[in-house]
């Protein structure tokens, strides 16, 4: 999760989200060379008192100016679309998980157990316990095993809402009457957290997300069924 004066990313816990954080730093590395150039341009344009004609006006200039900024836009874009079509492919997937964004609590579903059904709401300052998290930490986590894959069945019953945890790259949108799909394969074990990204109310800052991701041996002896 994140921590006060966090400058960057949070740890990946997902190779989407890998990928992420490796574009982000490839496409911030562009936009420090493109400010770079841009202020040593007009630094030597403030300070010199030197006026060339054939550097003021010829089309050579012009053309790589403008061939030069479609080149950065194009090494952008492509691993931009490779990361977006990442995101949409769904791999026979291991277990399926339905989630219901209500006013202003989350409802999961696990389909593949039965209908097991359950309420996931934030816990009250009053009943936090020593080491839970204020305004983040919920009564009944959403309990998936690492290193296999999940798909994750949005929608919503009332209002917009936006299932997101930014640690596994995720972050779709609960809409009624729609039912949006995504899928992640964690990498570690541990207890993650998300928040709805979509203001959809008065209590919009106090419908947290909460994954408690165990490996798979341990998942399959039933740790679904102890919530």
């Amino acid at each position: 999760m994140a921590h006060a004066a966090q400058v960057g990313l949070q740890d990946a816990t997902s190779p989407i989200m890998e990928e992420l954080i490796t574009f982000h730093d490839h496409a911030l590395m562009i936009i420090f060379l493109i400010c770079f150039l841009v202020l040593y341009a007009l630094f030597l344009t403030l300070t010199t008192k030197l006026i060339n004609t054939n550097i003021s006006n010829t089309q050579k200039m012009e053309t790589v100016w403008t061939i030069l900024p479609a080149i950065i836009l194009v090494l952008i874009a492509l691993p931009s679309l490779r990361i977006l079509y990442m995101t949409d492919e769904v791999n026979d997937p291991s277990l399926t998980i339905k989630s219901i964004g209500h006013q202003w609590y989350w409802t999961y579903e696990y389909t593949d157990y039965g209908g097991l059904i359950f309420n996931s709401y934030m816990l009250p300052p009053l009943f936090l316990e020593p080491g839970d998290l204020r305004l983040l930490d919920v009564d009944n986590r959403v309990v998936l095993p690492i290193e296999a894959p999940i798909r994750m069945m949005i929608t919503s019953q009332d209002v917009l809402h936006s299932w997101a945890v930014p640690t596994l790259g995720l972050k779709t949108d609960a809409i009624p009457g729609r039912l949006n799909q995504t899928t992640f394969t964690a990498t570690r074990p541990g207890v993650y957290y998300g928040q709805c990204s979509e203001i959809c109310g008065a209590n919009h800052s106090f419908m947290p997300i909460v994954l408690e991701l165990i490996p798979l041996k341990i998942f399959e002896m039933g740790p679904v069924f102890t919530l």
